[in-house]
């Protein structure tokens, strides 16, 4: 991806058209003048694409919501991962959502242009941003160093890969959240042994790479993994409301 101060377009060389539409959706916390001049050709961007908006609300309005992010379990996570800026982003007067569905395209310039939209809002009274596919709150510098990188950030920047324990002992569950951004699945690799860990730690990393730059996985895909003696093969499946994912999956089990 090339930086996100650039107008370039961010191709996806291996686009091949899929059925999956992308999802995009941002808090961003703060105080704002009455009327929002976002300075986002700074950042290399023309304005929020089609189908994507800004809603704003006063915090203390939003917060009634059933679905508001700093409560719940999500909030807890948060705030026992971030506590200060959990705490910025709570008393925060107001809201910004930024969130759209998109169709799946040849390149990924929706997303370079919503970044824009989003540091361009921290330079006017932004304070934090909330990524809730990835469960995660940056304030304003964290934000920056993460995504404004010179060069580009890299997919694996957009996605959270996260382990948990298998069924069988000494073996774990590697699966991603994130990858909706990108009209794809995400990914999910059963019984992996906890020795392998890092090296399916850098296959997710890979894989998130190749799909995020267009890279579809039909059901029987083949993936060949260095030193084992059979292919991972993939199997599409999941729904858009898995808790686990909030996306669609494409799973792999490891061979025993």
């Amino acid at each position: 991806m090339n930086d996100p101060t650039s107008s370039a377009s961010w191709p996806r060389p291996y686009w091949q058209a899929g059925h999956e539409e992308a999802m995009l959706q941002f808090y961003v916390f703060g105080k704002f003048d009455a009327e929002l001049l976002i300075p986002s050709p700074r950042y290399g961007s023309p304005g929020l694409p089609e189908g994507v908006e800004i809603q704003r609300f006063q915090n203390a309005v939003l917060r009634q919501w059933e679905g508001y992010p700093l409560n719940g379990a999500l909030g807890q996570l948060i705030k026992d991962d971030a506590p200060e800026a959990y705490e910025n982003a709570r008393i925060a007067p107001e809201v910004l959502v930024v969130r759209g569905v998109l169709k799946d395209a040849e390149t990924l310039d929706y997303l370079r242009d919503t970044l824009g939209v989003l540091a361009g809002m921290l330079d006017i009274g932004g304070t934090s941003i909330l990524d809730p596919q990835i469960l995660t709150l940056f304030d304003a510098d964290q934000w920056r160093s993460h995504y404004l990188v010179k060069g580009g950030a890299p997919p694996r920047n957009h996605v959270l890969i996260l382990r948990s324990a298998d069924k069988l002992p000494d073996r774990s569950w590697v699966h991603t959240r994130g990858m909706r951004k990108f009209a794809r699945p995400d990914i999910s690799l059963r019984n992996v042994p906890d020795s392998e860990l890092n090296r399916v730690g850098v296959l997710c990393e890979r894989l998130v790479e190749l799909m995020s730059l267009g890279v579809n996985f039909a059901a029987g895909h083949e993936v060949e993994v260095d030193g084992l003696a059979e292919a991972l093969v993939g199997q599409p499946g999941g729904s858009l409301d898995d808790p686990d994912f909030n996306n669609t999956h494409v799973a792999f089990h490891w061979p025993q």
